[in-house]
């Protein structure tokens, strides 16, 4: 049922990403209809009147036609799932059309600017104000509200960053219109009366439209660029850090951020104390992705985990860590502080089918790493000996039976206290008698009083089993002796 349910969810998904893929091309083939219409008006009438702001918009609204063809196939290739050769997916094919788009702006601002100063130093130019000149300019305003709006709503909601540089864009097209009307009118004026230099204002009209194109060109380009260059603000990374410090994380070292279109891209890098559990470990992860996807909808996350010392690692548990790091057991750690310097002794377990030779090097190797580990360590002492390895046992005999138990029955006479002992097991290892039995201790005793209780009791047998081999003593509180089972 979890792999029916997990199915369904992907293909859920799959379908919203379609819908808002075909919601983004329906928005951006309206757009190059109303672009291709705006250009046919504005060409027709700015021929007609000779008016350069009007052509001027002609030729602005000719590049918005190319620029709205280029965010339809941008916008339609871009919506392509993420392949085994572009697996950030394709939305960089939008950044890369508001590139060319930005570009194409330039170039027309240029030429635009080049005209006017012609028109307005070195060639008369008569322009012929009519009522049409006006209709033309105020239909561009309508359309172009109508179309920045539809584009910014769709962008906002699909997180598509050709369509919000296209909404943009059209957003100050009524601005420009708006400086192309007031070129004309002043014409209009100059011919009532009979003023020359207000002849000039279409000229001057046309300037300002290209140096509104100029500046919203640059604010396009600066955020295509970012894009491209997957730049990231200091704020939002640090705000994806702190929503990655979930409980067990030391710190966040590193946090990279991307889009790829409409989509989002985390790498996080986090410690956690190199004592956790692999599981552990994991859950730390996965409760850093959610939250992280929790601040940014729909993210693709990486959580990268690395092991650190804890800030208050005891020098027992580094010596486990290091050991276990290097698939060795430590055991029987003890540290000596005298006076001017510290001491460390410790077992360690190494595999039993390496030679001497090979064994040495492993934990003079383990030793040195432990001396950068704990500087303050003056002198290591290493016990060697091997573990790992299964060995084979087998059931003890009624004869060997008899006299484990006779040990055990006599123990309290010689520890000088009954720990009653129970759940015996009595195992023979080739000519060696392994034996493991429980034993009740008072249980306001510490810790330390029953490691010594149960030292005396092992001397105490290895006195009477001169053949015993291991011994494990597992003390408890008395009360347990109580309870049922």
């Amino acid at each position: 049922m979890a792999h029916e349910g997990h199915v369904g969810e992907v293909e859920s998904s799959g379908n919203r990403r379609e819908e808002a893929n075909d919601e983004k091309r329906r928005v951006a083939l309206n757009s190059v209809g109303a672009a291709v219409f705006l250009t046919t008006l504005k060409l027709v009438v700015g021929v007609a009147t000779g008016s350069l702001g009007i052509l001027a918009e002609a030729a602005h609204s000719g590049l918005d036609l190319a620029a709205a063809v280029m965010t339809f196939f941008a916008v339609r290739f871009s919506g392509r799932p993420a392949d085994s050769r572009h697996p950030y997916g394709h939305g960089k094919v939008e950044n890369l059309s508001a590139l060319f788009e930005t570009l194409l702006l330039l170039v027309t601002c240029v030429w635009i600017i080049i005209e006017a100063i012609r028109r307005l130093f070195f060639e008369e130019v008569a322009v012929d104000v009519t009522v049409w000149a006006f209709v033309v300019m105020f239909i561009s305003i309508a359309v172009d509200l109508s179309r920045s709006r539809a584009l910014a709503r769709v962008a906002q909601k699909h997180n598509s960053q050709a369509l919000e540089a296209d909404a943009l864009h059209f957003s100050t097209d009524i601005w420009s219109s708006l400086v192309v009307i007031g070129g004309l009118t002043l014409v209009w004026l100059s011919e009532v009366t009979g003023i020359e230099w207000l002849a000039k204002a279409d000229a001057i009209a046309a300037i300002g439209v290209a140096g509104i194109v100029v500046y919203v060109s640059l604010q396009l380009g600066r955020r295509t660029l970012v894009g491209l260059l997957d730049e990231a603000s200091p704020e939002a990374r640090e705000q994806v850090a702190a929503a990655a410090r979930v409980p067990g994380v030391l710190s966040v070292n590193q946090v990279r951020l991307r889009r790829s279109g409409p989509d989002a891209f985390a790498d996080v890098t986090l410690t956690v104390s190199r004592d956790t559990a692999l599981e552990r470990a994991h859950e730390i992860a996965s409760d850093a992705e959610a939250a992280v996807q929790e601040l940014v909808p729909g993210a693709d996350v990486v959580v990268h985990v690395e092991p650190v010392p804890a800030p208050h690692e005891s020098a027992n548990e580094t010596v486990r860590v290091l050991a276990a790091r290097r698939n060795m057991g430590a055991h029987s750690i003890r540290l000596h502080d005298t006076p001017g310097s510290r001491s460390l002794e410790l077992h360690l377990e190494v595999d039993p089918a390496l030679r001497l030779e090979e064994a040495h090097a492993q934990v003079s190797a383990f030793e040195e790493e432990l001396r950068q580990a704990l500087p303050d360590i003056a002198r290591i002492v290493t016990h060697i000996e091997p573990g790992g390895a299964a060995v084979p046992v087998e059931e003890a005999s009624p004869a060997d039976r008899r006299v484990v138990y006779g040990a055990l029955a006599n123990l309290a006479g010689e520890i000088g206290m009954d720990c009653d002992p129970h759940d015996v097991e009595v195992q023979r290892d080739g000519s060696s008698l392994n034996i493991s039995f429980h034993c009740h201790v008072n249980p306001d005793e510490t810790i330390a009083d029953a490691h010594v209780l149960s030292e005396r009791a092992e001397q105490a047998l290895r006195r009477v089993l001169p053949n015993l081999g291991r011994l494990v003593i597992h003390v408890e509180p008395a009360e347990q002796s109580e309870s049922p089972g």
